[in-house]
């Protein structure tokens, strides 16, 4: 069975991430970048259907030079080779036209079963895996917690929570199915992994070699945009009361509950 797994390097969540000066774009100075933690639950339930029914897991990323770095982490948890997808024109794009690049790369590629992260932990939009979907004609099921194959791997059976209970649904493959927290425990790479790693096939894809254009991917081809970044604002030092007895302090917490906090 050929299974892609579409995998994103993001900033580590430990990070003190800040905007540019003109706020309008992140400065990732400095910043230790990480495998977007969702798509190491869709690396690892990639791994587990390889290791139930044959065949090969391969990992696309579409990111800069440095997002290499999450691609061998991925190969060093496993997975048999890579596709980068590595263009300046490709960066900084939208949720379309990183989904546009990505299916455009995998209409080259031979698959029965792909897994996305659910979602990005940096932008947290929850829409390449979908719209990815839509792009290739494929049927989606989103944030999966459990996954197996049934009717000798036509299909497969899924679980998802919604509110107040539990969807269980069949989807004949080839399909998409987007990972989340409970649908597995996401192996740590092994040394001789590692080792390995460095020698695993990794194709480098650029624009050219996806036969578009830069007016359709990337920032030129996104259909939104970030207009401007900035800090949540600082929370004011709380208050304490003081008082010498206890009925003075519930005294004063009464009055500036009601006139202050306004609640009373």
């Amino acid at each position: 069975m050929d299974i892609l797994v579409c995998l994103k390097q993001v900033p580590d969540t430990e990070a003190d991430i800040r905007p540019t000066s003109d706020m309008t774009a992140i400065d990732y100075t400095g910043v230790k970048f990480i495998v977007n933690v969702y798509d190491e639950y869709a690396v690892e339930e990639a791994l587990r259907v390889r290791e139930q029914v044959g065949g090969k897991v391969t990992i696309v990323s579409l990111g800069p030079d440095r997002a290499v770095e999450a691609i061998r982490t991925a190969l060093a948890m496993g997975a048999d080779e890579a596709v980068h997808l590595n263009d300046p024109a490709l960066l900084d794009g939208d949720a379309y036209t990183t989904a546009r690049a990505l299916a455009k790369a995998i209409e080259g590629m031979s698959y029965d079963l792909i897994f996305c992260g659910k979602q990005a932990i940096d932008d947290d939009l929850a829409q390449v895996g979908s719209i990815l979907g839509e792009l290739l004609g494929l049927q989606t099921v989103t944030g999966i917690m459990k996954f197996e194959l049934v009717d000798d791997g036509k299909k497969a059976r899924v679980h998802r929570q919604v509110e107040g209970g539990m969807d269980v649904l069949e989807v004949p493959l080839p399909a998409i199915f987007t990972a989340t927290k409970g649908l597995n425990e996401p192996r740590y790479p092994s040394l001789p992994g590692i080792m390995k790693a460095k020698k695993k096939p990794l194709k480098t894809v650029s624009l050219g070699d996806l036969g578009l254009s830069e007016e359709e991917v990337g920032a030129k081809g996104a259909l939104t945009k970030v207009v401007r970044y900035s800090l949540p604002p600082m929370r004011q030092a709380g208050t304490i009361i003081e008082g010498e007895t206890p009925e003075e302090k519930a005294s004063k917490l009464a009055k500036a509950l009601r006139e202050e906090v306004k609640v009373i």
